[in-house]
């Protein structure tokens, strides 16, 4: 289980990056899409940030016990 959460976590922080990068794009160029999606995006990211948080201080925690 402890060597599951260090994989968590990376995953989780590897979507922040994707949907980071795609919304950045998209707000750069504009158009319909950013205008579809653009707001979307930013709360995944949002949500994305707080699970890798959790995971985070999740791993802390466990390591410590």
């Amino acid at each position: 289980m402890n060597a599951f959460i260090p994989v968590l976590i990376v995953v989780a922080l590897l979507s922040v990056l994707a949907v980071l990068f795609t919304g950045v794009i998209g707000m750069a160029k504009g158009g319909e899409f950013n205008r579809k999606y653009g707001n979307k995006l930013m709360r995944w990211r949002v949500a994305l940030q707080g699970t890798a948080v959790l995971l985070t201080i999740a791993a802390a925690f466990l390591a410590r016990g």
